[in-house]
């Protein structure tokens, strides 16, 4: 079981903060043997596909370069440009294999990991220069495992290798009967299907070492349960910074949703166990808002400000309990109190009206229609 620095064991999965972070250090899972057997086994079928035609202009090649004419035999400058022609037209003859080797070498290594580009991994680290750290690694699992696709890469590669020379041993030494351009075109066709028989031996190495590779960098990114608290205490807050935060903010939106309590039109009560402020516009559309609600010493509060303000206070127990439990502060009550809360407004604009009025006591309203989705019943 791997293990980290304070001897704690690695269980849990590292989570996508961890693998995020380990991917801006350059730490991916790579399989060099999968690349290499991927890229050989394309360039071989490369060879296979551009292979005849090379070899033909190999040849024509050969013929313009290697036949020189007797007067120009003893003259370097000419000899030189010959040679520095023959270059240019054999890079030019080999560029498409090289550019689809290219490609493959650059494709086979996104198949496993994905594109990753890190700035990270290139810096220096005094930790590579350890050699404790190197004999470890030597000696630990990825080293045992390099140990045995080295083995297996020898063994499958000569194996093959041997057979295929004793099988196609007479083919080859018959090219040295044949003519030029017949010995290079069966050559070249030899070579092709040597090189992807050779490449094919290497998928049992690849097949192994690939899913090793992706389970060895998994494993070496698990977490213990230490680190999974210290990372989300570190992305989360611990709980007692978090219930700071949390008092702050409810202390700053109860001081706010005081300060909106005098310019209410209406403060409906339980009496003494509720309280909630309306305020509606009566030149706009929109229903009346809850701008303050509270219970218990928060409704006393709430209920203290109304009185010290004017602000008429009118016991509804039904209304008040619905109005707190199904609306939430600066948003519009909902549509099924529009009628009880129009009824409980109609009185208290119509007291407005008249000259003098005080709003002393609380006005009761016992006959208020609330739906049965909406009334929350309630012992105090």
């Amino acid at each position: 079981m791997a293990e980290n620095q304070e001897g704690q064991e690695k269980t849990e999965e590292p989570s996508a903060k961890r693998l995020r972070d380990a991917r801006e250090k350059g730490q991916v899972p790579r399989s060099r043997e999968f690349n290499t057997f991927f890229m050989m086994l394309m360039s071989a079928a490369g060879l296979l596909l551009l292979g005849p035609g090379m070899m033909n202009d190999l040849m024509d090649l050969l013929r313009a370069h290697f036949i020189i004419e007797r007067g120009k035999v003893f003259d370097t400058q000419y000899l030189i440009l010959q040679l520095q022609s023959g270059l240019l037209d054999s890079l030019v003859l080999l560029l498409p294999f090289f550019v689809l080797a290219l490609l493959v070498a650059i494709g086979s290594s996104l198949l496993i990991g994905g594109w990753n580009f890190s700035v990270k991994a290139m810096a220096f680290r005094g930790s590579k220069m350890n050699p404790i750290t190197g004999i470890k690694r030597i000696f630990g699992p990825q080293g045992l495992m390099e140990l045995v696709k080295a083995i297996a890469k020898v063994s499958l590669v000569g194996g093959v290798a041997v057979a295929l020379l004793l099988w196609q041993g007479d083919a080859v030494l018959a090219l040295g009967y044949q003519s030029l351009e017949t010995a290079l075109a069966e050559m070249g066709e030899q070579l092709a299907w040597f090189f992807l028989a050779l490449s094919a031996s290497l998928v049992v190495v690849a097949a192994i070492d690939a899913p090793f590779q992706l389970w060895n960098n998994r494993n070496q990114l698990k977490m213990s349960k230490q680190e999974v608290k210290q990372e989300h205490k570190q992305t989360e807050g611990s709980p007692e910074t978090k219930a700071r935060i949390r008092k702050v903010q409810n202390e700053m939106a109860q001081r706010r949703m005081m300060q909106q309590v005098p310019e209410a039109d209406v403060v409906i009560t339980n009496p003494t166990h509720y309280a909630v402020a309306l305020k509606y516009d009566q030149d706009s559309d929109g229903a009346p808002v809850l701008v303050a609600k509270g219970s218990d010493l928060l409704a006393a509060r709430i209920r203290e400000l109304a009185a010290e303000h004017q602000v008429p206070i009118v016991s509804a127990p039904a209304l008040a309990r619905a109005l707190y439990y199904n609306t939430e502060l600066d948003h519009e009550i909902p549509a099924g109190l529009y009628v009880a809360v129009a009824k409980v407004l109609a009185y208290v604009f119509s007291l407005r009206r008249k000259p003098g009025t005080v709003f002393s006591s609380p006005v009761t309203f016992d006959d208020l229609d609330i739906p049965d989705e909406l009334r929350r019943d309630d012992d105090r």
